[in-house]
């Protein structure tokens, strides 16, 4: 079953390429990070910290109005799988006739869409990624 989780920290920094952010269980104490890249750790970080409206749409409001145009909602982010320290997502729409489509996804772009609604959209991580990811630190 999954684990409802929420975005805990964001940390970036220039002199690094591996920038990390932190999902935490909303019910729990069970914490850990996942190394992202620097475009996806602004994006996030600007529209939690800064409330920021870009002039334009970036692309993560383009995978959202995409969605919407074709008579879909973004319902939720799952942290899905983990295979040799990757992480795999998908993120939950839900077509015109009521269908749960999953589309595969970085995590890091996953949240990214999910911070681009207010407020942001449910992360999800399944138990069996949990377990992994939280015994290794």
């Amino acid at each position: 079953m999954p684990v409802k989780m929420r975005l805990a920290r964001i940390i970036v920094s220039e002199l690094t390429e591996n920038q990390v952010i932190y999902l935490q269980e909303v019910d729990g104490n069970r914490e850990f990070p996942i190394l992202i890249g620097i475009f996806e750790a602004t994006s996030i970080k600007r529209r939690v910290e800064d409330d920021y409206e870009p002039q334009r749409p970036l692309t993560h409001d383009l995978v959202v109005g995409v969605a919407r145009s074709l008579g879909a909602t973004v319902e939720s982010v799952i942290i899905s799988e983990l295979s040799h320290s990757t992480y795999f997502a998908k993120l939950r729409l839900r077509n015109a006739e009521g269908e749960l489509i999953e589309v595969d996804s970085r995590p890091s772009d996953a949240i990214a869409v999910a911070v681009t609604f207010t407020p942001p959209l449910p992360i999800y991580v399944s138990e069996h990624v949990l377990q992994e990811a939280t015994s290794t630190i």
